[in-house]
């Protein structure tokens, strides 16, 4: 079966795992009993449908559709209205039709594009993922280019993108641990194929997230339209995560399962951002990635109890302000791939940030306004972050714009900027163990 759906590789990871259009219900991996359910739910939104609405509904072929529409029709639980043309007719729910369909909805009330088997999708994922080349130093250069990072850094980074680790992200707010974990996922080469939904013993996962899935446009004719072509996804989750949410979530209504972050984020980058600021322990959140990021598989569990494995292929990266020795212990760690501290800029960088931003917004930053401001920083005892060039600068737009005036930094703009921003004389920095307690996110 496996054969006949994945092509054999090439060079391009994204066009060797196309998946093959199917001819024939035997070239699916879904039971044809589930597939002609499904059908007859995908018949019912429309009371004079056909085969061709059917089919792309279901994202099935015309041939496959008519087929289990006559085996619908065979079990009259449709009836023939007229044919319209080869392999497509007319149809409606007979009276017993509606009644299966109320059985049906009780169970499983998804009605949408096919969904592929659990193995096939690891399959899949498995293939895609492991046969990437490596992350290239000149791309690595492009998406962090408006990031001002040391080689060592960047260098790290690169690794990261490339081995497709975890990272262990830390260091003080506000220096672009967040921004440096968003970046990274437009390093990894190439795109991925997923699929809307996947099948388990006759329930479905829906995995495929407009939110988190970004298609790409492709000229693949000759494909399963089952699943779609993406970029690496980048899935972001802050304090709502909680240890539920990182299994399947089933409700009433709808009757199906939607799958979770770590799954919607397969082939792409994980940010759990501000670790250690859930509502659960960080140590218990922790302890249960323990096996997915040694293992590169997780187990989900179903309404029924039953566990089922899945693929765990994906850049993890913790980000947070507090230290490693706050949140984990060595168990945790010996499992993380890599580690990197984010320090805060020196007066050489913070300059450097500050010029970019300033050019970017087409305003010049003379030096002698960038010194004054580096030395109310030393004269309040105030560390600098990374974020600050960029917030300073924009409340001096606004405060610009606000008096009506040509945006232009001088040094009145950038004095009330700065009072604005952290406050005045009044708000000190707060200080733990010598670094910001208080900032903005990283």
């Amino acid at each position: 079966m496996r054969s006949k759906t994945v092509t054999d590789a090439t060079t391009d990871t994204a066009v060797s795992y196309t998946p093959r259009f199917p001819l024939t219900i035997d070239q699916l991996d879904v039971s044809t009993g589930f597939l002609t359910d499904l059908a007859l739910k995908a018949a019912s939104l429309d009371g004079d449908c056909s085969t061709n609405t059917v089919a792309e509904r279901l994202h099935l072929g015309m041939m496959i559709t008519d087929v289990l529409l006559q085996r619908l029709y065979d079990e009259k639980l449709i009836e023939k209205k007229g044919m319209i043309g080869l392999h497509n007719h007319r149809y409606g729910l007979t009276e017993r039709g509606w009644s299966r369909l109320g059985q049906l909805m009780a169970s499983c009330s998804y009605i949408g594009p096919a969904p592929v088997s659990l193995e096939l999708y690891t399959e899949m994922i498995v293939n895609q993922v492991r046969s990437r080349p490596p992350t290239t130093k000149e791309t690595l250069d492009s998406v962090l280019k408006n990031l001002v990072l040391p080689e060592t850094i960047k260098r790290r980074l690169g690794v990261v993108a490339s081995s497709g680790r975890s990272l262990f992200l830390s260091g003080p707010p506000g220096n672009g641990k967040t921004a440096m974990a968003r970046a990274l996922v437009h390093a990894i080469p190439g795109a991925i194929w997923i699929p809307y939904a996947i099948e388990v013993d006759g329930q479905v996962i829906r995995v495929f997230d407009k939110h988190d899935h970004h298609l790409i446009q492709h000229s693949e004719v000759d494909y399963d339209r089952r699943w779609v072509k993406i970029h690496p996804p980048l899935v972001t989750v802050g304090g709502e995560l909680t240890i539920q949410s990182l299994d399947l979530t089933f409700t009433d209504s709808p009757r199906y399962y939607e799958a979770p972050f770590q799954l919607k984020a397969n082939g792409g980058v994980l940010v759990v951002d501000d670790l250690g600021r859930q509502r659960v322990s960080a140590r218990e959140l922790l302890n249960r990635w323990i096996v997915p990021l040694e293992y590169r598989t997780d187990y989900l569990t179903l309404s029924t109890g039953k566990k089922i494995q899945v693929p765990f292929e994906q850049i993890v990266i913790f980000a947070t302000n507090l230290t490693h020795n706050d949140l984990v212990d060595a168990a945790f760690m010996r499992r993380m791939g890599y580690r990197l501290y984010v320090e805060p800029p020196t007066p050489d960088t913070y300059r450097q940030i500050f010029r970019n931003y300033a050019t970017a917004n087409e305003l010049s930053a003379d030096d002698h306004l960038i010194d004054r401001l580096l030395t109310r920083y030393q004269a309040e005892h105030r560390p600098m972050q990374g974020c600050d060039p960029r917030d300073l600068i924009q409340r001096a737009i606004e405060l610009c714009k606000f008096d009506q005036q040509s945006f232009q930094l001088t040094e009145a703009v950038l004095d009330e900027a700065w009072d604005s921003y952290f406050g005045g004389p009044g708000f000190s920095p707060a200080k733990e163990e010598g670094r910001p307690a208080i900032g903005g996110t990283p």
